[in-house]
């Protein structure tokens, strides 16, 4: 059963929701780990373009060399820079060089939420977006 959050048809009655991935970016290379630095996620405006980020939006940070997941939100760095720069506290979550996934969620009504298909956003070693197709989540 899909989860509920408080929202309301017109006439009133709860409609059912799923919480879904609405885009990432896999595999970024994490550029720099600032402790000092009021928490969030520096990411090239480049980057969160091609994802649709805007920035003070929440995103999940998941690092694929140890395992490290956690939540902050986005800040816009020059665009073309490659910079991912991760932020006060959660500076200690991660090093430079590893290589990091950062998604959004969003909430859609059931239907909607079936037929949805995140935006995946390829990098390579210096952030860049790749410009071949990707493989879509859903395996067949």
């Amino acid at each position: 059963m899909p989860e509920t959050i408080p929202m309301r048809s017109s006439n009133g009655s709860p409609v059912a929701v799923r919480k879904v991935l609405r885009g990432k970016i896999h595999r970024a290379t994490v550029t720099e780990a600032n402790l000092h630095y009021e928490g969030s996620i520096t990411i090239d405006k480049s980057l969160m373009e091609a994802m649709d980020l805007i920035e003070f939006e929440a995103v999940h940070v998941w690092d694929v060399n140890n395992g490290e997941r956690f939540e902050t939100y986005a800040l816009e760095g020059p665009a073309g820079s490659g910079v991912i720069c991760v932020n006060g506290a959660a500076a200690r979550k991660v090093a430079p060089g590893d290589l990091i996934i950062i998604g959004a969620f969003t909430w859609l009504e059931e239907e909607a939420a079936r037929r949805h298909q995140p935006k995946i956003v390829m990098v390579d070693a210096q952030n860049r977006e790749k410009q071949e197709p990707h493989h879509h989540l859903r395996m067949v």
